[in-house]
């Protein structure tokens, strides 16, 4: 495992202490609410938007303590680090890095307070993985843009403000605005639930207003830096597939050694101990290549590796679902029962593998990263 810091060593105790705390009596019993209580209580340890500069409320830290934190919360309560990543590291992150002064002075403090969230609006009906097939769209009007088109898929938006919306500029390039949820012509359809009980929304738009300050990418090598900023997104799912796994490993550990059958702890019979090393080499692993991908990046001053980032998040996925499904064995027809932890984060888990990028999507990554440039060196 890597070495921390004596910062980063504080932040994993801090928050680890803090979830224990505060966060452990409710955890996997949100039922797909947003736990309000619980991100206030983080906003006011200053870990929302941790690496978020402090002129906007946040810690000023890196993605890497962001991610130790969103770990921390996880092993914990699961929702609440959802709701961690998703304001660290995906549409706030986008805002700070791509938007303009006054858009971040409008949007970001609400957010790292823990009074408001932002989503992200990509996916539309015809248009998933293939970002090229996308049909939303801004047309000039003056200085200013009117918004038109339909997004499906997103999340937050009965809790968000806005959302940073991808579309299509006049020149025909793709690019990111941010699009207030309560502008006239958005029309919030349907929400849908998935099998883990969150929320997701599809909404349309209709000449939604959209003033220069909020537009925050625009132009093909823009765009290519959003790209490229997005595996800070996939890192940090990444992080989260790993809390997720380890809340369940944790679980069945500790149930393993109290469960008595034939006069022992089930621990104690060899299958379940092989079953439990396998687990905890798995995380060890996944954990091992996401922590890489995140450190090497911070060690160069850039974003991170798309070999690197689609490696670490295809193999968080897929640990995710290997050791939440082997601990709910290890529950049995207990662990298997609705409202059991185990169940639900058996549901919860398997989103990891769509969201953030597809098992495909970064299978196709990696292969064109190895047929490009080969694998790095070790030096």
């Amino acid at each position: 495992m890597f070495a921390l810091d004596d910062e980063q060593r504080m932040v994993l105790r801090l928050v680890s202490d803090l979830a224990e705390r505060e966060f452990a009596e409710d955890a996997c019993s949100h039922g797909g609410e947003l736990p309000w209580e619980n991100a206030r209580t983080l906003a006011d340890q200053g870990l929302v938007g941790i690496n978020i500069a402090e002129e906007y409320g946040g810690g000023g830290m890196g993605e890497f303590e962001a991610m130790l934190a969103i770990e921390a919360v996880g092993r914990v309560c699961p929702d609440t680090a959802n709701y961690l990543y998703g304001q660290s590291m995906v549409a706030p992150r986008a805002v700070e890095m791509f938007g303009t002064e006054k858009a971040k002075e409008r949007y970001l403090p609400p957010v790292t307070a823990g009074e408001s969230a932002l989503s992200i609006a990509i996916s539309e009906p015809h248009a998933g993985s293939d970002a090229g097939a996308m049909d939303t769209h801004v047309e000039a009007d003056g200085d200013d843009f009117v918004l038109n088109g339909e997004k499906i898929w997103v999340s937050y938006v009965e809790d968000a403000d806005a959302a940073v919306v991808w579309c299509r500029f006049p020149d025909g390039n793709l690019g990111t605005v941010l699009m207030d949820f309560d502008a006239p012509g958005v029309d919030v359809g349907e929400h849908y639930t998935n099998m883990a009980g969150h929320s997701q929304t599809h909404f349309f738009m209709e000449d939604v207003p959209v003033p220069a300050e909020n537009v925050l990418v625009r132009g093909r090598e823009a765009f290519k830096e959003q790209l490229k900023a997005l595996n800070w997104e996939r890192c940090g799912s990444a992080a989260y597939a790993n809390a997720i796994a380890r809340c369940a490993f944790e679980k069945a550990v500790d149930y393993a050694q109290q469960r008595e059958q034939f006069d022992q702890p089930i621990a104690e019979f060899q299958g379940m101990r092989w079953k439990v090393a396998e687990m905890a080499t798995s995380l060890e692993i996944s954990r091992n290549m996401t922590w890489r991908a995140a450190l090497e990046a911070e060690a160069r001053g850039r974003v991170p590796d798309r070999l690197a980032t689609s490696m670490a998040k295809l193999v968080a996925s897929r640990t995710a679902e290997e050791v939440v499904s082997e601990s709910l064995q290890v529950f049995g027809a207990t662990g298997y029962q609705r409202e059991h932890p185990l169940e639900y984060l058996y549901r919860l888990q398997r989103g990891r593998r769509i969201a953030a990028g597809t098992d495909e999507v970064l299978k196709d990554q990696i292969a064109s990263a190895v047929f490009e440039d080969g694998l790095p060196d070790l030096a």
